[in-house]
């Protein structure tokens, strides 16, 4: 609704409106914890709690970033966790491959990869048996549905809460409280919770990427990409594009609107109604249209309010570009390939290895470059995969399986004098 591209006629030109990304990671400002019911409150996840579905719809609109991302999971992945029981004896391996047919661990770990990878962080649940002395199964918790409870004193988080935040009027009966396990020392927590004669059967472990701010929600690396300006040029390219071929009319300005000044003038106006916020929308950028288009309007001046952030940054709420329309058609091509390159970039994935670099003249690597670079991107999986094991060497030291180990081998791309296209290095 709010981004679009409309038909100037006066000009001949279209102006596309799109909305600034780099408002997305908004948990610079002060975060007050949202109140649920007097057992449930918790830290919203950015400043309107809707952080993570912004960042997935703003993946969903490039090429390049869904798929380096889903290849950095898939990397990360490598060919599957599995429990190494070389060093069990058999009735001990006949335990741990009951435990592997009963619970979905492929799917598990992909999901849970995808969710560090996206987010910076993955959520556990461990259910433990009728008995309470061993872990019966374990199930993932999709982050974008986890909120965690406010901290305690000792800065411990007591508690993850499982809803679809989305929904509006949530009360206590929609959503599942977990009690989390200490971040440090899971199992000793686990322990000890039994021994105390706790009644809870399941319990979450977050295994989460540490990052310099400690935040509640981690500000994954990428976050520079949407805070500079590299995609929203890459956005602008494919809508100038499409504007082109649909109408033969260049995009001549590009018209920048923070998403906070739609909800302020929704708020004043005291419009709550989705269609006639959509019709308001449509009226706005008319008025907008208007002002740069008609005569009476000819060396005016347009004034919108902004502020400085604390780090020098200028936030303003309606910013107007005019664009050079020079360029035309296949014109654009080096000009995709440098925001291609920088998504690559900041996504740490080879262009070669995705095939997401345009243009018949892109150098393809040879053969030997590209496995070196797939196994480069194998071998930098080694911490994300360690913090990825933290609920499986909880569930074997819980189950007293000693000798086992999670551990997760990689395809080791091959030489053809190998006679083979790929084998499985053991990994760790």
């Amino acid at each position: 609704m709010l981004n679009s591209v409309e038909y100037i006629p006066l000009a001949k030109a279209n102006a596309a409106f799109i909305t600034d990304s780099s408002k997305v990671f908004r948990e610079q400002r002060e975060i007050s914890p949202r109140h649920i019911s007097d057992n449930i409150e918790y830290i919203p996840w950015g400043g309107d709690d809707m952080m993570p579905y912004d960042i997935m719809e703003l993946f969903e609109k490039d090429e390049t970033l869904a798929t380096c991302n889903i290849f950095n999971s898939e990397v990360c992945y490598g060919a599957g966790l599995q429990y190494d029981t070389m060093a069990c004896d058999l009735n001990m391996k006949q335990r741990i491959e009951d435990f592997c047919e009963t619970n979905d661990l492929p799917e598990l770990f992909f999901g849970q990869s995808q969710d560090f990878k996206m987010f910076g962080f993955a959520v556990s649940v461990v259910i433990l048996s009728k008995d309470r002395k061993s872990i019966a199964s374990v199930a993932r918790r999709e982050a974008c549905y986890c909120r965690f409870s406010v901290a305690d004193r000792n800065g411990c988080i007591p508690y993850v809460y499982y809803a679809n935040w989305r929904l509006p009027g949530l009360t206590e009966e929609d959503i599942e409280t977990i009690p989390l396990l200490d971040r440090r020392t899971p199992l000793a927590d686990l322990r000890a919770r039994i021994a105390a004669g706790s009644k809870d059967s399941r319990f979450a472990v977050v295994s989460r990427i540490p990052t310099v701010d400690n935040t509640y929600y981690p500000i994954p690396y990428y976050a520079a990409l949407f805070k500079g300006k590299w995609y929203n040029i890459k956005q602008l390219i494919g809508i100038a594009k499409e504007a082109k071929i649909g109408n033969s009319a260049p995009i001549k300005y590009h018209i920048e609107i923070s998403a906070s000044y739609w909800e302020r003038l929704f708020q004043a106006e005291g419009i709550t109604d989705l269609e006639k916020r959509k019709e308001r929308v449509v009226e706005e950028k008319q008025n907008i249209i208007d002002f740069l288009t008609t005569a009476e309007n000819s060396g005016k001046v347009w004034f919108s309010q902004y502020y400085v952030t604390p780090d020098g940054r200028e936030n303003h709420d309606v910013v107007i570009h005019k664009i050079d329309d020079s360029k035309e058609g296949g014109d654009w091509s080096t000009d995709i390939q440098e925001a291609v390159n920088m998504i690559c970039f900041t996504m740490r994935v080879h262009s070669n290895l995705v095939g997401s670099v345009p243009g018949k003249s892109q150098s393809n690597n040879s053969g030997s470059d590209k496995r070196e670079l797939h196994t480069i991107a194998q071998a930098a999986q080694k911490p994300y995969r360690d913090m990825l094991f933290k609920p499986h060497r909880l569930i074997i030291a819980f189950n007293g399986w000693k000798g086992a180990k999670p551990v997760c081998p990689f395809i080791q791309l091959t030489t053809l004098d190998q006679h083979s296209d790929a084998r499985l290095n053991p990994g760790s």
